[in-house]
């Protein structure tokens, strides 16, 4: 046989396939590798290239004892050793022979080269030999678009792509596959469909791979709508088409879709892959529906799935979801394969359940088992420590991760800086995202939202203009936050610029973006846009429909609340735990026990009590409708309590009238183990001031500063308004000055501290400096304010604010303003201005209107007009005792005492109860109360000895008893006696033998105080050298050196 070139090269070739490639490359001596401090694209020039060929002529002539010795490999050589390539070494050792023998410009060889490169990570070196080609056709170009593709940089892909259409080279079905994962990958649904259109004009659009990548694209831009028609429109679908939309619909919140749409795929004889069971078991997460879950469960066990390890991990993660964290575990243990995935889901599941020191104890036990957690798996776990707020053990991790040399990482950098921002750790985060060496959408997502969440909005969007000007595109994800912000700080003009912003750049049709700017106008209180906007969308899950109706309930509409939700019933889209929390309020807002109670039937058959943010909204909700034994009843059922769930009891109690109880529960949940936060400090603070409970709320202050929560604008406005109601208004002062950013009611609570001690000239001096700053006074305001001028008496002050309220500020009066003014002109003694006031009101006046001037004809002891007004309020409220012994009290004063005996009948005959009056003193953290000739006091004998001391010393200054203030038709002597008794008398007493010299008395009565008793405190506090200091149902009086801070204009 004639050895020809031919039959050389096809031996060759044949030696090359049959032994290991590393053995063939020696044979052909084939350098192993380059020099160590160049590669092989370091050598790229004319003269270097001129020298790798002149080095292979050389080669080539070189004698050899072997016949095959220095033979130049020819082009059906090198390919096959390309495909049997097995390394990146190798690849490169091939590589520099073919530079060598000259064909470095062969088009099918350098093709095959760049994409080996691509699959092997070498993308730079594949784009080096792509730019050096000078001719190029469709598939060098899909070669080196895929190598680009494969490292998930998406937009030098599609910029790749728009280059090759610019060269004149027609994109086949690879090209257009490569470009849409691009825009799936950088969620540009616009440029998706421009892509798209151009597919349908070259008829690959009817390919069934091509048709599975359309609709992976449409549903990871969240555009459902155009998957779903692809879907539709394919005439051909395998088990990837199915399960492409069937993860669409799951990932996108839409559950129920995702189900029906995996029981038609089962009518159809589309047999699942262990990847469309993953995106079912997703979707019955969602809905948390146990009984579903043990039904797929079943079906995964009859099917052969159970072993698969992805099946079995999404098992874990559905059962977790569920709120089965039993069945997730007992699924983890059978599981007879695990791999990182499957420790982060149990991880994850035992976070999301509360079980925190048991998801970080597993992630102790992976590592101590010597799997090595990898990125993925940090990040997760970082994710639980961000979810916990556990700061400390997120730290533990970091220095980990520092130890590890993953910190370069960008997925755990990211991570690392969501952790640190949840745990409130905002400058440590601030930093670490300031050091990134490389920063992506989520690095800048991960600030904006650790921002937000913190109640930073205005640095979240001083960081999303940052972004912005550092070119970065943002995602839907940037826009959620952004929406949040907007949210959070009210501002609808910043709302409607982000909602133009999100048009622009196509994220409008996002379900996510949808619902969030459904709750940003929810939130800046525009439910007219909001309902549009829900209206208009294609797509809706259950946030959708629990944003929508959490902004009805908000915005105090509770009807269109209660009417939304059954419409989502009727939709067909199933009501979930955010639903139910977010439709509790509503029922609250309208004190509607029996529509709540219909809800509350409705989440004990859907199981859905036991989660612990459904049975604390529940509590919520009873307790705002009044009904506190149930609330109570609830709470106590909660097994496994957060902090939420303390802090709705504690200001249910307090809420309701019982602020001793509040204090109570407040030290049990310490007690408990569970850390109050500052929502906490805002719910038992009132109690404090409820009670007057001065030497408490100290106790509390104390706890504030050492916990850092002073900085929290709502809780030192709360501080504020504790030390204003028992009566220290210059330390309330003192911390109004020491908040840095004071919002509007900080603003107000001082105002009515003010006005509430009879300061009224600073009420209205701070009214002035606050339109100074940058925030408007809103309708509160004024009703402080004109409040503060009624109790000076101050008439044309008062007017002039009433007027300049909708003059100036846009705000209309409300009913709460027009008592006011009612107030205002009736304890000045303008009782017929007051009515005709009335009479020419816009509004139907309320009982409050009509209440004010029953209260100042009691003061003038005008019967005419109470009688007039009372006749109202007999209409309005007639089961209300009070207005029934204000007509009394006016009859007795008038000495009508038939009249009396009348209205006293009226009260019996109707089976009303008057309210006791009762006075409350603070005494070593205890508070005492005392009622009218009240004797049950363990040191009654000395509270009395105390009285008739004081009595004989006031009788020896000039004090006569005022015996019309007895309201009954009794003999004088005895009516001494009586006002002798008073509770508010029996505190003072009891104030003074407790507590040494100097100290003030704080007292606190639920009534207006009694004139007589007024006079005696003022002698009191001159016998006994002390400040006295009562807080009525209207106002406070400081009672020092005989004077009262009322100046007798009460």
């Amino acid at each position: 046989m004639v050895l020809t070139l031919e039959t050389m090269e096809s031996a060759h070739i044949q030696h090359c396939i049959s032994h290991r490639l590393i053995r063939t490359l020696k044979y052909f001596h084939i350098p192993r590798c380059m020099d160590s401090h160049h590669s092989i694209f370091t050598t790229v020039d004319a003269d270097e290239q001129q020298t790798a060929q002149s080095r292979s002529l050389e080669l080539q002539n070189k004698e050899t004892s072997t016949v095959c010795r220095g033979y130049s490999l020819g082009f059906k050589a090198f390919s096959s050793l390309l495909q049997v390539c097995k390394s990146m070494n190798e690849l490169q050792q091939i590589h520099a022979r073919i530079l060598m023998s000259g064909l470095e410009q062969n088009i099918v060889l350098v093709t095959k080269l760049v994409t080996f490169y691509g699959t092997w990570d070498g993308w730079k070196n594949a784009r080096n030999m792509f730019d050096r080609m000078r001719k190029r056709n469709v598939y060098l170009w899909n070669a080196v678009i895929r190598a680009y593709s494969r490292k998930g940089l998406w937009q030098e892909t599609l910029e790749l792509y728009y280059e090759m259409q610019g060269s004149g080279i027609e994109p086949n079905k690879f090209t257009f596959i490569f470009a849409i994962r691009a825009c799936a990958g950088l969620l540009a649904l616009e440029k998706g469909k421009e892509i798209h259109d151009q597919i349908v004009g070259t008829g690959f659009e009817s390919d069934v791979y091509m048709g599975n990548v359309l609709i992976d694209m449409y549903t990871k831009c969240g555009s459902l709508g155009n998957a779903r028609q692809m879907f539709d429109k394919m005439s051909r679908r395998d088990v990837v088409s199915w399960t492409a939309v069937i993860a669409g619909y799951a990932q996108n919140g839409l559950a129920t879709e995702a189900l029906m749409l995996f029981n038609q795929m089962q009518r159809s004889d589309t047999k699942p892959n262990s990847v469309t069971i993953v995106s079912v078991l997703s979707a019955f997460a969602y809905l948390a529906s146990l009984q579903q879950a043990d039904q797929i469960h079943s079906y995964i066990i009859i099917t052969g799935f159970e072993s698969d390890v992805s099946v079995g991990t999404a098992l874990v993660d559905m059962y977790a979801k569920c709120g089965n964290i039993e069945s997730a575990h007992r699924v983890f243990d059978k599981m007879p394969q695990r791999n990182l995935i499957s420790w982060t889901a149990m991880i994850s599941g035992y976070a999301q359940n509360g079980y925190g020191e048991e998801a970080l104890s597993l992630f102790h036990r992976m590592h101590v088992a010597g799997l090595k957690p990898d990125s993925v798996n940090i990040v997760n776990v970082l994710s639980v420590c961000g979810d916990l707020g556990s700061s400390e053990q997120g730290k533990w991790i970091h220095d980990y991760i520092i130890q590890s040399g993953l910190e370069s990482d960008v997925s755990v950098g990211n991570s690392l800086v969501t952790m640190h921002a949840k745990c409130g750790n905002l400058q440590v985060a601030r930093g670490l995202f300031d050091k990134l060496s490389i920063t992506n959408v989520v690095s800048w997502n991960a600030m904006i939202a650790g921002y937000t969440q913190n109640g930073h909005a205005e640095e979240a969007l001083k960081l999303f203009y940052q972004m912005q000007l550092a070119d970065m595109k943002p995602s839907s994800v940037t826009m959620v936050s952004v929406l949040s912000a907007c949210a959070h700080l009210g501002d609808l003009q910043q709302g409607k610029w982000t909602h133009s912003y999100i048009i622009k750049c196509g994220f409008e049709s996002n379900v996510f973006v949808g619902t969030a700017l459904i709750d940003m106008y929810s939130k800046c209180g525009n439910m007219e846009l909001a309902m549009k906007l829900f209206d208009a969308m294609n797509v809706k899950n259950v946030v959708t429909w629990s944003a929508m109706i959490a902004g009805y309930a908000q915005n105090g509409d509770a009807n269109e609340a209660f009417t939304l939700f059954s419409k989502m019933q009727f939709s067909q889209v199933t009501p979930n735990l955010v639903t139910m929390v977010s439709l509790l309020p509503a029922f609250a807002c309208l004190a509607d026990p029996e529509q709540g109670k219909r809800v509350h039937e409705y989440i004990v058959r859907s199981g859905l009590e036991s989660d612990v943010s459904v049975g604390t909204a529940l509590v919520d909700m009873y307790a705002k409708c009044g009904n506190i034994k149930v609330a109570a009843r609830l709470f106590d059922k909660i097994s496994k309590r957060d902090v939420v769930t303390w802090n709705a009891m504690i200001a249910g109690y307090a809420q309701n009238g019982h602020a001793a109880k509040a204090l109570t529960l407040f030290h049990e949940m310490q007690l408990a183990g569970v850390q109050p936060n500052s929502v906490t400090m805002t719910c038992v603070l009132p109690a404090c001031a409820h009670l007057a409970a001065l030497q408490e709320g100290k106790r509390i202050h104390d706890y504030i500063i050492r916990n850092g929560l002073q900085s929290d604008v709502s809780v030192a406005t709360a501080l504020i308004d504790m030390y204003v109601k028992c009566g220290n208004i210059n330390v309330a002062r003192e911390l109004f000055e020491n908040i840095l950013e004071k919002d509007v009611v900080s603003w107000n609570t001082m105002i009515a501290g003010y006005g509430m001690h009879g300061n009224s000239k600073d009420a209205l001096e701070l009214s002035r400096q606050m339109q100074l700053t940058y925030i408007k006074p809103n309708h509160i305001t004024f009703v402080c304010v004109l409040s503060a001028c009624s109790h000076a008496g101050l008439v044309s002050e008062g007017w002039k604010y009433f007027e300049c309220m909708s003059r100036d500020y846009c705000i209309t009066p409300r009913m709460e303003h027009y008592a006011c003014m009612v107030d205002l002109l009736g304890r000045a003694g303008r009782l017929d201005e007051a009515y005709n006031f009335i009479k020419k009101m816009p509004l139907e006046p309320d009982a409050g209107v009509w209440g004010s001037l029953l209260g100042a004809c009691r003061i003038h002891c005008n019967v005419q007009l109470g009688e007039l007004g009372v006749k109202h309020l007999f209409e309005l409220e007639p089961d209300n005792a009070g207005y029934y012994v204000l007509l009394s009290n006016i009859y007795a004063a008038a000495g009508r005492w038939d009249d009396v005996a009348k209205v006293r009948t009226m009260i019996k005959d109707r089976g009303l109860k008057k309210i006791p009056g009762c006075s409350l003193i603070e005494i070593n953290y205890k508070i005492h109360a005392f009622l009218a000739d009240d004797r049950s006091h363990p040191q009654s004998e000395k509270i009395y000895a105390m009285l008739s001391t004081l009595d004989k010393q006031m009788k020896e200054l000039g004090y006569l008893a005022s015996t019309d203030f007895v309201l009954h038709d009794v003999k004088e002597e005895l009516k001494e006696n009586m006002l002798c008794s008073h509770s508010e008398r029996l505190a003072i007493a009891f104030g003074l033998i407790s507590t040494g010299p100097g100290t003030p008395i704080r007292i606190t009565k639920n009534l207006r105080v009694c004139g007589d008793c007024h006079i005696a405190t003022k002698f009191i506090s001159k016998i006994v050298m002390r400040e006295i200091i009562v807080r009525d149902a209207y106002r406070f009086h400081h009672f020092k050196d005989g004077l009262c801070s009322c100046g007798e204009y009460w």
